[in-house]
């Protein structure tokens, strides 16, 4: 039987490629975006009870009512934004579904995407699926600034939507109050929507605000946001994030989503509800993974590698032009087997493959793994 893949050029993730390498050759593997020290104990007894106490069969479609509540007055609280609970916010099966249904529900075959390269992996097989067709913008390093008038030159009568990513996964950017602004500027009179992904909104550093696409006025009606408590709370098997949009929007949304999975894991959504209540748990984040940035980048210090500005996520992006003149695929397999750490080649989040000699390291580790990183790496 001949089958005619609708994702030809989608094989193995790099992600995937990069952590059996590491772990055929025994290497500290910083390839993969999580961490490797477990959640809250709090955070994993709430679960516990809450599957004790019976609640293990499905949860409403949108997400628990109290949870989509916390959710909406951590918003508030926060970003100073009113958001309705019952009609804005769906707990998804993590921050991937989500990007999934919004592709689902919004994109028609033959529409354009435009990402702003170098993005998640994720965002062009969830377009293509659904038949659109991805449009890069190449950001470069190392400042991987976007320049607003080239995106608006890529703007057709096909484009559909744009997605956004801040802070973002690879480059640790963010995207600022002056960035929105001019996003909203070329989409003015438009019907295009916004994709903002902001799994990472608590992971922002040296005191820098988030700005979510949310608080824009002019971007509000047009855009859905993705958040992940996987990233929050250090549980990214976990698989429970939301999003959040207009009625009209999250009313789309929501046909996808409820015969994509119907609803998110229910103990693990009432454990979120409860673990909420306390905002600390969030607001000491920026603090908890700033020291992890700065231990890495001193265990990095006698290394030749040459950091790259990081003002957010736990990614860190290190050029590594001074050591070698490889393509970043082949000295990420080098590194991984001659010096036993893994990293994941910057080229592979480019639908073209631009090859800037730059690599990305996952520093949501514990201080011991990052310090014996570094000690490697001095000897590249």
């Amino acid at each position: 039987m001949q089958i005619e893949s609708k994702l030809p050029h989608v094989g193995t993730t790099i992600f995937t490629v990069m952590s059996a390498l590491a772990a055929a050759h025994k290497a500290i593997n910083l390839a993969q975006g999580f961490p490797n020290f477990n959640p809250s104990e709090k955070l994993q007894t709430l679960v516990s009870q809450h599957m004790a106490a019976g609640d293990n069969q499905y949860a409403p479609m949108a997400g628990l009512p109290l949870l989509r509540e916390r959710i909406a007055h951590k918003m508030e609280a926060m970003y100073g934004i009113s958001i309705n609970p019952e009609s804005e916010i769906t707990v998804t099966a993590g921050g991937t579904q989500a990007i999934f249904c919004i592709m689902g529900a919004f994109v028609r075959p033959g529409d354009e995407v435009i990402l702003l390269e170098p993005c998640y992996d994720s965002y062009r097989p969830s377009i293509e699926t659904m038949g659109g067709v991805a449009v890069p913008y190449q950001l470069e390093a190392p400042g991987y600034q976007v320049d607003w008038q080239a995106v608006a030159k890529l703007i057709t009568p096909r484009t559909r939507m744009i997605c956004v990513n801040t802070p973002s996964n690879p480059t640790g950017q963010i995207l600022t109050r002056t960035d929105w602004d001019a996003l909203a500027g070329i989409l003015h009179g438009t019907n295009i929507l916004v994709m903002s992904d902001e799994v990472y909104e608590h992971l922002i550093y040296d005191s820098q605000p988030h700005d979510t696409a949310l608080a824009h006025a002019e971007l509000r009606a047009r855009t859905l946001a993705i958040y992940s408590f996987g990233k929050t709370y250090h549980n990214t098997g976990w698989k429970t994030g939301y999003c959040i949009a207009a009625p009209e929007l999250s009313a789309e949304f929501r046909k996808v989503h409820q015969f994509n999975v119907f609803c998110a894991n229910h103990p693990m959504q009432a454990a979120f509800a409860d673990f909420m209540a306390d905002s600390s748990e969030y607001l000491g984040l920026p603090q908890f993974y700033q020291q992890k940035r700065d231990f890495f980048a001193q265990a990095m210090a006698n290394t030749r590698f040459k950091a790259l500005p990081c003002k957010g996520t736990y990614f860190q992006l290190y050029d590594y032009s001074a050591i070698s003149n490889e393509g970043d695929l082949d000295f990420c397999k080098r590194l991984t087997a001659e010096y036993g750490v893994a990293a994941i080649p910057v080229s592979a989040f480019y639908s073209n493959g631009h090859d800037a000699k730059v690599i990305r390291f996952c520093f949501a580790k514990t201080e011991d793994m990052l310090e014996a990183a570094g000690k490697r790496l001095e000897q590249v």
